[in-house]
């Protein structure tokens, strides 16, 4: 199941009385795709974690530059990521840390015990499993990669902090939310939290970290 837009959007509106405010306000829903493979969009998160926009732009850039790409969407193969010395990959701008991490995503992809055709065979908390298995890689990491790039339509990350604030706003919470209130209160979004997140994130007035 994918995300269908128009009936997540009619069930929100219908289920929830700030959801239907929110999405009054925002509009369409308009939620960013990742455009490369699976084995890019993990990368690029690993990459891109605990650093500004502007820099870890310029390091993916420099990373995926270091390669002649042999996959169709232009980003390097995990065999080659394997093959590079770490002198070549730490030229890139990459910490130690971030190179075992590209290089254990790189292993499981390299195995196939991670990859497109094994992810359609696996539910969400299957997935989170399997991808928190990899170094640097945690549910956080793994929930946006649900909702981005596998556009599974009923993910709720209970920790990430864009929505805890805009919940607390729009739902006139006394402080952040706990997990198990975030829970509660999205229970009437269900099956379209991915969708009711979107919003939430927009109401902030911040892109989707997606």
């Amino acid at each position: 199941m994918t995300i269908d837009a128009p009936a997540a959007v009619k069930h929100l509106t219908g289920s929830d009385p700030v959801m239907a405010r929110l999405v009054r306000t925002a509009g369409p829903f308009a939620m960013r795709e990742d455009s490369g493979g699976a084995f890019q969009a993990l990368a690029r998160s690993i990459i891109f974690q605990q650093l500004s926009g502007k820099a870890a732009g310029t390091i993916f850039g420099r990373f995926v530059g270091l390669f002649d790409p042999v996959q169709a969407d232009g980003f390097p193969a995990p065999g080659q990521v394997l093959e590079a010395s770490e002198e070549r990959l730490r030229s890139a701008g990459l910490s130690r840390q971030k190179i075992a991490a590209v290089r254990s995503l790189s292993e499981h992809f390299a195995s196939g015990e991670l990859g497109p055709g094994v992810f359609a065979e696996l539910d969400d908390e299957d997935v989170i499993a399997s991808l928190t298995r990899v170094r640097g890689v945690g549910r956080w990491t793994a929930e946006m990669f649900l909702m981005f790039h596998l556009r599974r339509p009923d993910v709720l990350p209970v920790n990430d902090v864009g929505i805890n604030r805009a919940l607390r706003t729009q739902y006139g919470l006394a402080s952040l939310p706990s997990p198990e209130e975030v829970l509660r209160i999205g229970e009437p979004w269900r099956p379209w939290a991915t969708v009711a997140c979107w919003y939430l994130w927009r109401s902030e007035d911040v892109p989707a970290p997606g």
